[in-house]
């Protein structure tokens, strides 16, 4: 018996990273998972058995509603939905414009607003629903060469706190999962690759992070197990920002 057993899952950003290993922890615990991801070869390679993989660029409410809208018509519902998607950059402050600034909040907080805008429909007219986003330790920590993220960042958990409140009525809970540093393929090709050692001299835990790490949090809270668990933040990062 698996904790999602008879789930139905949608994973954003989930052809890679954090991602797919949560897309593959829900599907190990029984959940029937759609992964959806910009990159829609991706998804559809990431997908795991019984699911399906979907394009779907979640800063555009058309493509949002079409992705909610396939998952209830092919598998009945939805009771799941696990915002991962994001873009994070790695941009100094001064070479932060408007454009850029717009560009992460489109995919960050935008998208994590649609997602939870067209997905709540399915839950409440089932009574049940496990709404997790990740965020990330560094709306803890103000990480440099990246305040946009940050502030993105900081709004999704924002956002998780009021969203409980506002459907929690309707058998829905709303949660924040907070990653550390984590090795993904996405972070490896990026600078904040030079960051590992740094990182785990503050961890409690001295090793890197792999998403894997990330995965079983987000399946508790995806789970009935977590039903009297709403508005919170549950940091996964070795105990870096424990203090």
């Amino acid at each position: 018996m698996g904790k999602l057993d008879g789930r139905v899952a949608i994973v954003t950003g989930a052809a890679q990273g954090i991602g797919k290993a949560i897309a593959d922890k829900l599907a190990a615990e029984g959940g029937t998972v759609v992964a959806a991801d910009v990159n829609g070869e991706g998804a559809e390679r990431a997908a795991p058995a019984g699911g399906a993989g979907l394009q779907v660029d979640v800063s555009k409410e058309e493509e949002v509603k079409r992705l909610v809208d396939e998952t209830t018509s092919r598998f009945g519902k939805l009771d799941v939905l696990v915002n991962n998607a994001a873009i994070v950059p790695f941009t100094p402050w001064d070479d932060v414009d408007f454009g850029e600034w717009r560009r992460i909040m489109a995919v960050n907080l935008d998208g994590v607003f649609l997602t939870c805008h067209h997905a709540q429909t399915p839950m409440r007219e089932a009574g049940y629903g496990r709404i997790v986003n990740i965020v990330s330790n560094v709306i803890l920590a103000g990480t440099p060469n990246l305040a946009h993220y940050v502030a993105s960042k900081g709004g999704v958990f924002a956002f998780t706190r009021a969203l409980a409140r506002e459907i929690g009525k309707y058998g829905i809970t709303v949660n924040a999962v907070a990653p550390g540093l984590t090795e993904t393929e996405g972070v490896l090709a990026s600078p904040h690759a030079e960051a590992f050692e740094f990182v785990q001299m503050l961890q409690c835990i001295p090793r890197r992070g792999v998403a894997a790490d990330i995965a079983p949090s987000v399946a508790f809270l995806a789970s009935e197990e977590a039903g009297w668990v709403t508005g919170q933040l549950l940091v996964a990062d070795a105990g870096m920002s424990h203090s």
